[in-house]
């Protein structure tokens, strides 16, 4: 599954078992609304398992994370 928004240059992809993959500016924020720094090409967890969430580390490659 993918959105892209031609208008603002973004690119989110659902990655098949794998994390959400975003090309583009996006602003993040935590749950106490504190902006998290990101680059132009991030990966988001979707798994739940990542040492350095909101970002994918691999770690749905150990645990056979099915998306």
């Amino acid at each position: 599954m993918s959105i892209e928004n031609e208008n603002q240059k973004l690119r989110v992809v659902l990655a098949k078992d794998g994390p959400i993959l975003v090309n583009g500016s996006i602003q993040l924020e935590d749950a106490n609304g504190k902006t998290i720094e990101t680059d132009e090409t991030c990966a988001l967890c979707r798994c739940g398992a990542s040492k350095n969430k909101p970002f994918c580390d691999g770690t749905h490659l150990a645990t056979g994370f099915k998306g």
